[in-house]
């Protein structure tokens, strides 16, 4: 959802809508670059601070989980951690995960929409849906940086010369959140199969130091190293919300 774009031509309108969703109106700027964890970390065996509800809509398959803790229903301010799930000994090939245990990789400061999160998102309502939602399809205005999800490079991407200067990276690099879309398709695809009311176009993507519009920002390493970590053969999904939300 692209809330800062005027629709001009019913094409060029609605790939500038997809490219606005993510920006805010705020102009403060910042990045972090994250922090690596150690190998040897406590053994998990579901996900944390996820409840049952949330924990049970994670899908079998799934070995790679990025969790984007909010700090508040109405805050724009969160956390995302990255867990990979390990010692899985048998079922993987038949699309179910037996046994095994989550290990916090990765995690970033990072920001969610300005005004924080809702369970029923709709189009220009400035706040992140809540939910898991599987991770399938990057892209960004720079280079591969050796992505394992499909990754499409592409001047759709690029942001308009008249946005501040603070926003004008934010879609170098995005990972799409299949919320209303269509998988399998760059992120910058506009199509929305729930509507344009349930809005869209919503990503992972670099930081301005400030909320967004309905996206997820985090810094250029973090997105880095998702791109490059994610991989389709493990099945990523995202798990987001606030933590009071995601608890329950």
């Amino acid at each position: 959802m692209r809330g800062t774009a005027t629709r001009t031509a019913a094409a060029a309108g609605m790939l500038l809508a997809a490219l606005t969703g993510c920006a805010s109106r705020q102009t403060h700027d910042g990045a972090d670059a994250g922090t690596k964890q150690p190998a040897a970390t406590r053994a998990l065996t579901t996900v944390p601070d996820v409840g049952p509800s949330f924990q049970k809509r994670i899908p079998a398959a799934s070995r790679q989980v990025v969790v984007v803790y909010g700090d508040g229903r109405n805050s724009p301010d969160a956390t995302v951690v990255l867990y990979t799930k390990r010692g899985i000994t048998q079922g993987v090939k038949q699309g179910i995960t037996q046994g095994g245990t989550w290990q916090k990789e990765s995690s970033w400061p990072a920001h969610n929409a300005r005004k924080g999160w809702t369970t029923d998102h709709h189009e220009n309502d400035g706040r992140s849906p809540v939910g898991v939602f599987t991770l399938t399809d990057a892209g960004g205005a720079l280079k591969n940086p050796g992505s394992k999800l499909p990754y499409t490079r592409s001047a759709a991407f690029e942001t308009p010369s008249w946005w501040l200067k603070p926003y004008r990276h934010d879609f170098d690099y995005v990972i799409a959140i299949d919320y209303n879309r269509v998988k399998g398709t760059s992120p910058s695809d506009p199509t929305r199969p729930e509507g344009e009311k349930k809005g869209g176009s919503i990503w992972l993507h670099m930081d301005h130091g400030s909320g967004t519009s309905a996206c997820v920002s985090l810094s250029k390493a973090g997105m880095e190293h998702l791109l490059t970590t994610l991989d389709p053969a493990a099945h990523p999904v995202v798990v987001m919300g606030d933590r009071a939300e995601l608890k329950a």
